[in-house]
């Protein structure tokens, strides 16, 4: 086995590890493997190791990589910041995406996945800190938002998204997943249907999970640090 299936074993047990030590069903954690900036010869090892799911930052690498991949039967999520002139390629090669922040952004999402696709999957990026080098919305502004997606098609709302500050300590990281916890419980109580918490990276997927993740996005304890 080499590094890389070591390493990706290795994130595997923690998540079951983590489930369990907060009595959670480890089968309802799915992990993402965050592949922005490793080559399609690393993906396709992850791939040929059991992980299906790969997500990525970086717009331009990954419509280089996805066609390299396009044997592999990959699942693609989008995790980078979304601008108006991304959006098409966005809406035509992915499958998830996890940082919607505008009714702009949605509403040409929609207009632009092809119709011989499913409904792109759609998770809300909240930013609960305030912090100005992070995207996404304000909580106060969820409620319109989810509205207003309510009318596009081609859009299947998933859930919501978020990061806690790097420098958060344990107990911080909790706090603001357990925020955005509640957000999505206050949501589906309103009658949404948000199934989806996308939360928790190599440094705090411990925190994560214990506030109810239902997917992780872990990239450098599985690929190992960027170069």
């Amino acid at each position: 086995m080499g590094k890389l299936q070591q390493r990706l074993s290795q994130v595997q047990a923690q998540i079951r590890s983590f489930a369990l030590s907060c009595d959670r069903d480890p089968t309802g954690i799915r992990l993402i493997a965050v592949s922005k900036t490793r080559p399609a010869s690393d993906i396709r090892q992850a791939f040929e190791a059991g992980q299906s799911a790969f997500a990525e930052n970086y717009l331009q690498d990954a419509l280089q990589k996805i066609p390299a991949l396009q044997d592999c039967n990959i699942e693609w999520h989008f995790i980078g910041r979304i601008q108006s002139n991304k959006t098409r390629a966005i809406a035509e090669h992915f499958s998830w995406v996890h940082t919607l922040a505008s009714f702009k952004h949605a509403r040409r999402l929609d207009e632009q996945r092809p119709a011989a696709l499913p409904p792109l999957n759609i998770c809300i990026q909240l930013n609960l800190t305030g912090e100005q080098s992070k995207g996404g919305i304000a909580a106060a502004a969820l409620p319109s938002l989810l509205e207003k997606l309510a009318g596009l098609p081609h859009l299947h709302l998933r859930g919501l998204m978020t990061m806690p500050p790097a420098t958060a300590s344990a107990a911080q990281q909790r706090q603001v997943f357990a925020q955005l916890r509640r957000l999505r419980d206050d949501m589906n109580r309103q009658g949404h249907a948000l199934d989806t918490l996308s939360m928790g990276m190599s440094g705090d997927m411990q925190a994560a999970i214990c506030e109810g993740a239902t997917m992780v996005r872990i990239g450098t304890a599985i690929f190992g640090p960027r170069t």
